[in-house]
């Protein structure tokens, strides 16, 4: 069956079930409800998506997850190009006009769904140094949702903020399927996400929304345009590395494995630091040994290489300085992080840090620590806790 074949039927369908609804009462009691609290309904809507995603969402890897919201993504652009038919006063079939009632509300929710559930992913890979900065693009994104999809912005920015949404769900699902990450995945994240956004302005130049050749090669240039900005994001490290995420992570005086398990020793915390369970700050005495332990997750058949950048910070220089980058391979599928440690004899009193990154240096999490001299004449006690 032809794709006109399909898209008739799929027309047809669509206008049997929205007739039957025009004549159920408790739909146009729905209408009449939704009308008198037109005002409230988008707040509503968007606030609906985020606290599903927040009560739903699971691993970045999990099967029906990536369904629910590539399922998002079809529906957003569906609603996207009605929306745009709608508001350039274009005709369209009998049914998708009944539907376009219902665009901003769905646009709503949808949208809310979908970046509350990227700022939730890409939190969990952020560092919250430069790699952040893509996530606070992302939680702008989020709190400004009911006013980027108003009917006073133009159709480029629609459909801008829609490529956003496509490109982010691509970042973390090709490196879960392909099985493997890095700037060439990313690339093919953008290229794909771009095409299938043009694809949809190329349909929309058939229904005359562009006036104008300039206007159709704004809309172009818009998605090119973002497409070379996230490049720029990606090269400058200021996009975090999903689909990887830090689970844990910490230094001790001793890591030791344990029939499957990691035993963490440090030393024991005072009675009013309870929730204290790692050696910052490290009391290091001649011949000790600082471990660094980190459990990183990633997706199911994802294989790849972690880093520890171990660096002390010189208050002369007011600089960071490198002592060490050791790294580890990681395979994925362990829902608390593939586990991983490093260590350093030989350190000095002073701030600390542990850069926890991918090959090409793009950070999942840092460790801060501060490193003093130990009174050798007091005893230290130590207690361990295991983490599988």
């Amino acid at each position: 069956m032809s794709t006109a074949a399909w898209t008739t039927r799929l027309t047809e369908w669509l206008g049997t079930l929205l007739d039957w609804l025009e004549h159920n009462r408790r739909y146009r009691w729905a209408r009449l409800f939704l009308h008198r609290h037109e005002h409230a309904v988008p707040p509503s809507l968007f606030l609906g998506g985020v606290t599903w995603d927040v009560l739903t969402l699971q691993r970045i890897d999990a099967v029906l997850d990536n369904l629910i919201l590539g399922a998002y993504l079809v529906l957003l652009g569906g609603f996207v190009v009605i929306a745009t038919l709608d508001r350039n006063d274009r005709p369209m079939p009998g049914p998708l006009q009944k539907l376009s009632r219902w665009a901003p509300g769905m646009i709503q929710f949808l949208a809310g769904g979908l970046f509350s559930a990227y700022v939730i992913y890409y939190t969990r890979s952020a560092s919250f140094s430069t790699a952040s900065l893509f996530l606070l693009v992302l939680v702008a994104l989020l709190v400004a949702n009911e006013l980027l999809w108003s009917r006073v912005l133009s159709s480029y920015l629609l459909l801008g903020v829609y490529f956003l949404a496509v490109f982010c769900y691509f970042t973390f699902f090709l490196p879960t399927v392909l099985g493997k990450m890095g700037f060439g995945v990313f690339l093919t994240s953008g290229f794909l996400s771009a095409g299938l956004v043009i694809s949809l302005i190329l349909y929309l130049d058939t229904h005359d929304v562009f006036e104008t050749s300039w206007a159709f090669s704004g809309a172009v240039g818009t998605v090119l345009g973002l497409l070379g900005l996230v490049v720029l994001f990606y090269v400058n490290h200021w996009i975090p590395p999903v689909p990887l995420a830090m689970k844990e992570g910490g230094v001790y005086h001793d890591v030791e494995r344990d029939n499957g398990a990691f035993v963490l020793r440090y030393e024991e915390p005072a009675w009013y630091w309870p929730w204290k369970n790692d050696d910052d700050p490290f009391r290091y005495a001649p011949g000790d040994t600082v471990h660094c332990f980190a459990a990183v997750f990633a997706p199911t058949d994802l294989q790849t290489k972690v880093y520890h950048h171990w660096q002390y910070y010189n208050e002369e220089r007011d600089v960071w300085v490198d002592t060490d980058r050791i790294g580890y391979e990681v395979v994925g599928g362990r829902r608390n992080g593939y586990r991983g440690v490093t260590f350093k004899r030989h350190v000095h009193p002073g701030e600390w840090r542990v850069t926890v990154e991918t090959v090409d240096r793009r950070p999942i999490a840092r460790i801060r620590f501060d490193v003093v001299e130990a009174d050798t004449s007091e005893g230290l006690h130590y207690t361990t806790r295991r983490y599988r």
